[in-house]
């Protein structure tokens, strides 16, 4: 485990980006802002899971859930956060089912060509 918060620094990239849609585009943000944002994020990250960790524990189960997420962001009274997280959350699960629906049909799609593609040199070996 990490002993120390520089341990769990966000790419700053990620972060950039997230300033970015915050706020409007007329407004700079300094690098040593950007810093204490990213490090905002990580200990706001910490903070929750260790809470959503304790949830998880007196249900006796070794599995954090979303729904820990959830409650842990209700006990710590941030819950104006859940609302738009769980809407986040559900479109996130809806783009996941598009995207295994998209590789599965294309991966019945070669399947397909592929059986095709050996009934043509089936019938051009009969010839």
């Amino acid at each position: 485990m990490a002993e120390k918060l520089e341990d769990f620094n966000l790419p700053m990239s990620v972060v950039q980006r997230i300033i970015k849609e915050a706020i409007t585009e007329n407004l700079n943000i300094a690098k040593e802002a950007r810093i204490a944002l990213a490090r905002a994020a990580a200990v706001f990250v910490l903070y929750i899971t260790s809470q959503s960790s304790l949830i998880a524990q007196k249900a006796n189960r070794k599995t954090l859930t979303g729904d820990d997420v959830f409650e842990a962001l209700r006990n710590l009274e941030f819950d104006d956060l859940i609302e738009p997280l769980q809407k986040s959350l559900q479109e996130y699960k809806e783009s996941y089912k598009k995207k295994d629906k998209n590789v599965s049909t294309s991966k019945a799609a070669e399947e397909d060509q592929g059986e095709e593609i050996e009934e043509i040199e089936d019938d051009n070996e009969d010839e």
